[in-house]
This record gives structure tokens, sequence and C-alpha cells, in this order.
């Protein structure tokens, strides 16, 4: 398989991953990921099985209503491992209210068996690479 398709079959993986997301399928992002998955975001890092990916999806407080990918960067580096990385715009409801987002994100795909599957994910919300955009922790605590 060449480098292009092998790029663009992990692409239509990422789709598939986030409609997951958009549609609460729990059931197709456990088909896309390894078990156990690193996940890291604004939330921590975490280490996570495929029946707590399915009990996180269910007990999520927010709804993916629509997301777009551009810039996508994608790297083989052997014939079962490949990292990609790519911009998203993020349209959610959070707690029951719009809300848009920016964020890069990046995923490590390893085959097994002979089927792509997600092994590390992480997502960073655009904003000041240095957090000014953010308030400052009160100096008392």
């Amino acid at each position: 398989m060449t480098k292009e398709k092998v790029e663009k079959e992990l692409l239509e993986l990422e789709n598939q991953y986030w409609k997951a997301i958009q549609d609460g399928d729990s059931d197709a992002a456990m088909k896309l990921t390894a078990d156990p998955c690193i996940v890291a975001g604004a939330q921590g890092i975490g280490r996570i099985n495929k029946s707590q990916l399915e009990g996180m999806m269910k007990a999520a407080s927010y709804k993916l209503n629509d997301y777009q990918i551009k810039d996508v960067q994608c790297q083989l580096l052997t014939d079962d491992v490949a990292v990609m990385a790519y911009k998203v715009h993020e349209e959610l409801t959070v707690d029951g209210k719009p809300v848009s987002l920016d964020a890069a994100d990046a995923s490590t795909w390893i085959k097994r068996n002979g089927r792509w599957m997600c092994a590390l994910h992480t997502e960073s919300v655009a904003g000041d690479p240095f957090g000014r955009d953010h308030r400052a922790k009160s100096a008392k605590s």
C-alpha cells in the first residue's frame, strides 16, 4: 500500500471516529480504538480501556454538533505505525449552550491483525501558547 493510500485511509478513520462521537456511537468508536488507548487533553492524561471509553461516551455532558478537519499532516513511521495531526473546528452544545472551539489534534495509529486502531489521541485547544488568555490562578491558593 502506498503512503498516499495509507494517509487517505487514516483520514477516513479519523472522520469515522469523529462521526462516532457526534452520533454517540460507542460501538463504532471502540472498534477504532486500541485497548488500552492513551488520551491527553485539557482535562489531563489517561490510559483508558474499551469499557471506560464506552462509559465516557455514554456519560458525556456535551454534544458534538459539527466538526471540520483541516491542515492534515500524516507520517507513516513503519508499515504498521503512523501519526496524524490536524486542526479541527468543533461546534458543540455544552451544558445546554452552544460552544465553538478550535484545536490541534494528533493521533497515533497502529495496525493490528490487518486493522488500523488508535493507540493515542491528543487535543490541544487553540489559544495563547503561554496561557495568557486564561484567568490567572490566585496566588493565595
